[in-house]
């Protein structure tokens, strides 16, 4: 399904992204001189925290979508030669013509349905030996979401992609990557304010269900998924990957 982020409202959210972006790259054990590539990077959050453990290397922020590089062109402005923003869709293969030391992707593989389509491209601008770290929305992510959306609207599009261990070992493996560790992680995220937790259905959760309502719809269905949920929350699955192209 085809649709834009709103990109400077979801850069105005406190998100648990944040959390999951420290937890990716401290498994990748970075020595500061490498080179990473940031696998669908949003609007740079994570990829301001890599430029900081990166001290004497280089990122090559990736995303699909132009107003979440926009943002993070916005938000870091003065990175130089450290930084080159490259728009592509990880499903075909990456313009980065020189091989990286790592891979890292948080909060993103689960919007594309084709995994082993973009661990192969991964792989090919992984130098052999190079790390790789992910997390995104396993088996079991936002089911009681994804129940009362079943209520409200009936049969679902295919809109997310919430892959397991093992499905994930066997990609990466054909791909190949080897020590593959995949595990799942419940990472609930609650939301005191009933307005808070509107804003993160509306922009980070729904918008690609929304995109096919128009203005009142679209208002109309965030404020009945908040009102069914059975507490006031997102209830999380991470999927979180760690593994290493075979030498």
């Amino acid at each position: 399904m085809a649709w834009e982020w709103d990109a400077e409202t979801y850069d105005s959210l406190a998100l648990p992204h944040e959390l999951w972006g420290r937890r990716t790259v401290a498994r990748l054990a970075l020595t500061g001189g490498e080179t990473v590539v940031d696998a669908g990077c949003g609007t740079g959050r994570d990829t301001s925290a890599l430029l900081d453990a990166l001290p004497r290397g280089r990122v090559f922020a990736v995303d699909a979508s132009a107003s979440m590089l926009e943002r993070l062109r916005a938000r870091l402005p003065d990175e130089g030669e450290r930084l080159t923003v490259v728009a592509a869709d990880l499903r075909d293969p990456l313009p980065i013509t020189e091989p990286v030391d790592a891979v890292m992707s948080v909060a993103a593989l689960h919007w594309i349905d084709d995994h082993r389509r973009v661990f192969g491209n991964l792989a090919a601008v992984l130098r052999p030996g190079g790390r790789l770290s992910i997390d995104c929305g396993g088996q079991g992510n936002i089911a009681a979401v994804e129940a009362v959306l079943r209520q409200i609207l009936g049969d679902l599009p295919d809109v997310w992609t919430f892959a397991g261990p093992t499905a994930t070992r066997e990609h990466l493996e054909a791909a190949g990557f080897v020590d593959v560790d995949a595990r799942l992680r419940p990472d609930r995220a609650y939301f005191a304010e009933p307005a808070a937790l509107h804003d993160y259905l509306e922009t980070v959760v729904l918008g690609a269900h929304l995109a096919r309502l128009g203005p009142d719809e679209r208002a109309a269905l965030v404020h009945e998924v908040a009102r069914r949920l059975p507490e006031p929350a997102v209830d999380y699955v991470r999927l979180e990957v760690s593994a290493r192209r075979a030498g």
